[in-house]
């Protein structure tokens, strides 16, 4: 997978995919069927089941939340954790 320029600085949490997938570089075109685009399809369910937990409980929108601990390698593709999570709101 072709990587592209990444974000250095990570406010928020998201919803789009597409933006989950620059942080790291890459682009949906970029995912396939193999073992490695199966890990990161994988860890996007579980950062997206991650900040729904997070908005759910805070009552902010993703935007106003950061996903922190263990849960805090999700926000990146390809750093995947299954541990739990530790929501705390960004400084805006």
């Amino acid at each position: 997978m072709e990587k592209i320029n990444p974000i250095s600085e990570i406010l928020g949490e998201t919803t789009d995919v597409e933006s989950w997938l620059i942080r790291s570089g890459l682009r949906f075109s970029d995912l396939g069927n193999d073992a490695a685009s199966i890990a990161i399809r994988k860890q996007w369910r579980e950062y997206q089941a991650a900040v729904q937990r997070c908005c759910a409980i805070l009552h902010q929108p993703p935007s106003r939340v950061q996903l922190s601990g263990d849960y805090a390698n999700l926000r990146i593709p390809g750093g995947a954790s299954t541990n739990c999570a530790i929501p705390h709101t960004d400084s805006m």
